[in-house]
């Protein structure tokens, strides 16, 4: 395939003229950008929007040491293999930048001349150090002697002689200084380590009356830099930080041991190439170039920003005690069909469950668990771990299993990006338990989230089982927006029996699966086939429409086909939270796709598909997105909600998200993220409606329940 440009037609970049699609890069620094706008908000409170902050920085140095990463090695491979590519990596990488500047300056901005007066305005000072009094410069020296010191590593830089390695995302100051007393100072450059791995990076000065000062840890440093090299004058000193590619490129690795592949791959993450070099934006030109040479950079590296970097530590800004400066809290409602129940097992037996986290409580699914491991009457117990909390009673539960006599199996992904380490540790401590673990398969991913207990019931057994959207990790649950299906039904229960099987076997099922698609299997086939049914449907001239909800759309097929859809007359509604290749509202394309994007306290997680079906609606909960990676390399799990009463719950949630003007951002082709303003004068800001949408049908049922 020859390599083509990524095309900028009236605002929209395109990778083919011909289908409109979206770079995926593109489309996510979209997003991130939506992530930005949370943080301007003036609606949203104080510290929120400082969180945001945080957020969107940390969004950006994944998306740099992964995505940025790889396109910065794609510019370094032969002519040839780049002209098989679609798209030209310099072209690529040329944009990103031009875009990620844009956004920069936007947050310097927004820290300066937003949060930082905010934040004066109720009494919270971030000092500099020409700002401090004499009280509080005695403290932050005697700070810097008795908690910095042993960890500021002071070097000089001497052209082609010291070179000292940089740390992935450590934070350091580069120095210009003069030698004092000499007749013809020439510009001498060092470097400190900014030491916020081991202490905080906001520090409490001592402060009069109602004020609360701070000062950043950068400038403590920036005051005692003075100390560390006695025999010149400091001129200026400006931030920087190198981030090192983290990708483990393993994915497609057919052969060998894989756990040792990634257990040695980890153990390079810190020390791989430069993806991403940031310096403050006031940094005089010479010193960059000094810089750039001593390091090893190339022009596609560098990336300007403000005066301080690593914003994800806003994460742990002090909040002095001030909750009116955060989100009202919205406590999760408890499933008490589930967790008030005597009988656990008989209320999933007599009808499926569904709950919606973190509306809802997650106390079901870890009672799943707990009650698997204490009832005499459970053998075994099966799950799929892709990511995990620290500290969680789902593991705890399964380790009680094992104590209990009962066959306890999990699989392991240990290619969950980021995770790696964690799952590692987690499955060494499960095999040491005694529990049954089966881990990678190499080449594919797997994603899905499922769960299965096989129960003695009589002369009999039976099967219970949960599927999710979202991972068995008890702390996203807290902030991950997310459907968990509890069921007995054999149509199910069966089918996810037969993922098992494959994941523990990697023998193919003899049965097809007709319930649930699965990635590798029928996923890919079954969905065009239900965006082809409302194509005939359309082309009848009978009603057709389709809902989708999910994290991201990238996959071209898909995207073909849904152009294919509404070109015939197939009403498309899509809510995208992050990566959208696909471009709404174009005419002879899409003039029938329309689709918001939802920003706003909890992380919309969720992957819901809903077709008209002529009628008998077909709704599917999913752990897949549409990507490449998910519908044609990965272990995804897409099942059907069977139970009329759930079925028409979704479709209200996804209604009241589809009807949201106050935090959904319209997708369209000039990725310009403006508010959805529908003229009305009730505001419907989706997941808090969804909350009281929830505790309405909780008090009704308890209403109900008394009579």
């Amino acid at each position: 395939m020859a390599t083509t440009n990524i095309s900028k037609i009236n605002g929209v970049y395109l990778l083919n003229e011909e289908i409109p699609f979206i770079h995926r890069d593109i489309s996510w620094l979209s997003f991130n950008y939506r992530v930005l706008q949370e943080a301007k908000d003036a609606n949203v409170p104080l510290f929120e929007r400082i969180k945001f902050l945080a957020i969107y920085s940390s969004n950006l140095d994944e998306f740099f040491r992964v995505r940025m990463a790889n396109h910065r090695n794609l510019l370094r491979v032969g002519k040839k293999t780049k002209r098989e590519l679609e798209i030209s990596p310099k072209q690529t990488v040329r944009e990103i930048q031009r875009i990620v500047n844009m956004q920069q300056a936007q947050v310097s901005s927004i820290f300066q001349n937003q949060i930082i007066p905010e934040l004066r305005s109720h009494n919270i000072r971030i000092l500099r150090r020409l700002d401090l009094n004499e009280e509080q410069k005695e403290f932050i020296e005697n700070y810097f002697q008795d908690h910095m010191l042993p960890f500021v590593q002071p070097v000089l830089l001497v052209k082609n002689k010291i070179r000292p390695f940089l740390n992935n995302a450590a934070l350091y100051l580069t120095i210009l200084m003069h030698e004092k007393e000499s007749k013809n100072p020439l510009d001498k450059y060092a470097i400190v380590k900014i030491p916020s791995d081991h202490l905080p990076r906001f520090i409490r000065l001592p402060s009069a009356g109602e004020r609360k000062d701070i000062i950043i840890l950068d400038d403590i440093v920036r005051h005692s830099v003075s100390w560390m090299f006695p025999g010149y004058d400091i001129k200026d000193t400006y931030s920087i930080k190198l981030t090192r590619d983290a990708e483990l490129y393993i994915d497609d690795e057919f052969s060998g041991d894989l756990i040792a592949k990634i257990k040695h791959s980890l153990a390079k993450r810190h020390v791989g190439p430069a993806s991403r070099f940031v310096y403050d934006r006031e940094m005089p030109g010479d010193l960059l170039e000094f810089l750039k040479e001593s390091f090893k950079l190339e022009k596609y590296d560098i990336l300007p920003e403000g005066r301080y970097h690593n914003n994800f530590d806003f994460f742990r800004f002090p909040s002095f005690g001030m909750q009116h400066l955060k989100n009202q809290v919205i406590p999760p409602l408890p499933y008490t069909p589930l967790e008030e129940t005597e009988d656990y097992f008989e209320k999933i037996a007599d009808r499926d469950h569904m709950i919606h986290v973190p509306y809802q409580s997650y106390q079901s699914v870890i009672r799943f668990f707990e009650e698997a491991a204490s009832d005499p009457n459970v053998t075994h117990i099966k799950i799929v771990q892709y990511r995990v909390a620290r500290k969680s009673r789902i593991m705890q539960a399964l380790i009680n299993a094992v104590k209990a006599g009962k066959q306890v199996s999990v699989f392991i992904e240990v290619k969950a990006r980021f995770d790696e380490e964690a799952n590692l540790a987690w499955g060494e401590k499960l095999e040491k338990a005694g529990v049954m673990v089966n881990y990678s398969f190499p080449g594919v991913k797997v994603h899905s989230k499922l769960a299965l207990i096989r129960r003695i019931e009589g002369a009999s057994s039976k099967m219970y089982a949960y599927l999710s959207t979202g991972n068995f990790h008890e702390d996203t649950a807290k902030i991950y927006s997310d459907f968990g299906l509890f069921t007995a039904d054999e149509r199910l229960v069966n089918e996810v029996g037969r993922v098992f099987s494959y994941l523990e076997t990697t023998q193919v099922p003899s049965q097809d699966f007709k319930h649930l698609l699965v990635g590798q299997f029928n996923l890919r086939r079954e969905l065009e086939k239900l965006i082809d049914f409302e194509i005939a449907e359309a082309k009848a001239g009978r009603p057709a429409r389709i809902i989708l909800k999910m994290n991201s759309l990238q996959d071209q097929q898909m995207i073909e086909r849904l152009y294919e859809a509404s070109r015939v007359g197939v009403k498309i509604d899509m809510i995208i939270r992050g990566i959208c290749s696909l471009i709404p509202g174009r005419k002879g394309f899409s003039r029938n796709i329309n689709a918001i994007s939802i920003v706003d306290r909890f992380l919309e997680h969720a992957r819901v598909f809903i077709f008209h079906h002529r009628g008998d609606e077909k709704t599917y909960l999913s752990s897949a997105d549409w990507m490449v990676r998910n519908l044609s390399h990965r272990i995804e799990t897409t099942f059907p909600i069977y139970d009329e009463k759930l079925k028409q719950e979704v479709k209200d949630f996804i209604q009241i998200q589809l009807n949201d003007n106050v935090k959904a951002r319209i997708l369209d082709q000039s990725l310009s993220n403006v508010y959805k303003r529908d003229g009305s004068n009730i505001p419907i800001r989706s997941q808090i409606e969804t909350y009281f949408y929830i505790k309405r049908k909780s008090e009704e049922a308890k209403d109900q329940s008394s009579f």
